[in-house]
Order: structure tokens, then sequence, then C-alpha cells
């Protein structure tokens, strides 16, 4: 992971470790009035019961958007089985009642939840159905139909399996690695079905986003804390400046190329320049500092200038 800025400016990349029962957007909002930058786009959402990592492009990195490596993504979920709510999560109210699944068929049925996978959606998503958002329809109480798409599920890792009195499988935690897209309530929800059963989710947490940790994240109340710090404003700035990752960190996967002043002075008026390392896209960096100044996309043994970080 590379060191956290040490600079004024608010341009890069931010995680933050979002609280249950505060939304995506919420969680944005407090970082737009902490760092008084109104440029803030994000790697995913997180449902307003989930908790974890929110991956924020600040500034001038939110052109890197695009680009960003969010995969894979990986989940720690608690799945309650019997019970299967229209929502899919706790905060539901429960429409299907079903028996507890065994142990055994429980860990059968996991396999066939690997690789490519074809996943209806819930219907409290934020998919759009004829330009309106589905949880809004569900809401009003109109029947969803979405259409499947096909995620992808690296891996499930079993981290406990609690019985119910008669041994069957009341509650599992499981850890969850997949590709975007992927709806966790869903899968409980399809994984309970398919052995009979009903499920929920109870909890749900992000941990990974790509290259990026829960553990390396600051959480919204240190952000809020930092944005007054008693020794005052220039001093909440410079605290809030710490929190930021460099905008090269969005682009781990990028072979980087350094630059001369006179080849910085090229790239930012978006003229091609020699390429020097091998890739089909490039993060280009002043020589000098480290800092990115373009992502370049290969043409011939030449780079052309894409998204620029800094005005000519």
């Amino acid at each position: 992971m590379p060191r956290r800025k040490t600079t004024g400016t608010t341009d890069g990349v931010l995680l933050v470790d979002k609280p249950v029962g505060v939304s995506s957007h919420d969680a944005v909002s407090a970082a737009r009035r902490a760092l008084h930058e109104s440029r803030i786009g994000h790697g995913g959402t997180l449902d307003p019961f989930a908790t974890g990592l929110l991956v924020l492009l600040v500034g001038r990195a939110t052109r890197l958007l695009p680009h960003l490596s969010g995969e894979p993504k990986i989940y720690e979920a608690t799945i309650r089985f019997g019970t299967e709510t229209d929502t899919e999560d706790h905060l539901g109210t429960v429409a299907v009642e079903a028996p507890l699944p065994t142990r055994e068929a429980l860990l059968a049925a996991l396999p066939t939840f690997v690789g490519a996978i074809a996943q209806v959606p819930p219907a409290f998503s934020a998919k759009r159905v004829d330009g309106e958002r589905a949880y809004a329809m569900a809401r009003r109480g109109v029947t969803v139909d979405l259409a499947p798409v096909t995620i992808q599920v690296h891996r499930w890792e079993v981290l406990a399996l609690r019985p119910a009195a008669d041994g069957r499988v009341a509650e599992a935690e499981v850890r969850i690695t997949c590709g975007g897209g992927t709806y966790i309530r869903s899968l409980a929800r399809d994984l309970a079905r398919a052995v009979g059963s009903a499920a929920h989710l109870t909890a749900l947490r992000r941990t990974r986003s790509g290259p990026f940790r829960v553990e390396d994240a600051v959480t919204l109340e240190s952000l809020r804390a930092a944005t007054t710090p008693s020794e005052g404003p220039a001093a909440s700035r410079s605290v809030l400046s710490e929190m930021l990752l460099p905008p090269l960190a969005a682009l781990p996967a990028h072979p980087v190329q350094p630059l001369a002043a006179e080849e910085i002075a090229q790239v930012v008026r978006g003229i091609e320049i020699p390429a020097a390392v091998e890739g089909g896209w490039g993060a280009l960096t002043n020589a000098a500092s480290g800092a990115l100044v373009a992502l370049a996309e290969r043409r011939g043994d030449r780079w052309q200038p894409r998204v620029v970080m800094h005005e000519a």
C-alpha cells in the first residue's frame, strides 16, 4: 500500500470504514464536508446495514474512476437460516419460512456457487427498471422482475457453523471472494433455496476491494473529528490530507514510467511521448516527486495521454 500523502492537496484515494446504519451516500457527503471537496466518487456502494470498506476518489483523482482496480472484493457475512425476508437482510419482513439445512447438505452445495453464476438481484436493490430504482418500486408494493446477471464467485470460506438444538445449521459465518456486481444477500438466498431452506443476512462487512483493505481505512468518526482540530483550520487541512493515499494508489496494476520536466510539459498538453515500459496502459509520474501526471494508452511505441492529472 502506498504511503499516505503529506501535501495539502485533496486529490487522492480515501479509504473509509463505513459503520452500520449509514448509507454510502451519507459517507460520501461526510467526506465532502470534511475535505471541502465536492468532487468525490466511489468505487462501489454498501447497503446501510452493511459495514466496511468504501473506496473514494477525491478531487482530480475522480478522473481515474473508470480505471479503478476494484476486484476481487471480499466480504464476511452472517447467514441466518429458516426465514427469507423481502429485503434479504434482517431489516426486512419475513416472506418465507423453511426448515433449517443440515451441515452435510450445506457444505455439499457450496461448490455449486463458485465460478460464473447467473444471479437475480434482490428486489430491494439499486438496479433500474424502466428508469426507476428497483427498491423504490418494491417499497410501493410493486412486484419487481429483475433479469439475472452473470456474476463471478471465486471462493467461499466457512468461518463458523452454529447449530440449532436438533443439530441442523441455524447460522453460518462465511467469507466470500467475488467479482463486482455480486449481491451477497442474494447468494445467501440462493444457497438456502438450493438446500430446501430459506435465509437472510444478519451482518455483512466488506474487508477488501482490489488492492485496498479495510485495515487501512479511516473511520467516519476520525474523519469528522479531524475536520476541526483544536489547532485550527490549517492543522485540520493537514490532518485530513494525511488520510489520503496518492492518486497513483488507484492504479496498482499499471506499469510506471517516470518523466523528466520536458516530458511532463508535453504530456499535460496531450502530446504523445515515447514509451519506455511495457503494457497497454501506463502510469506516467513526475520523476522528481513521484506524483501521478497522467494515465496513458499505448499507441505503437508511444504513450497517448488519456487521463491528465495536471493542468497545462
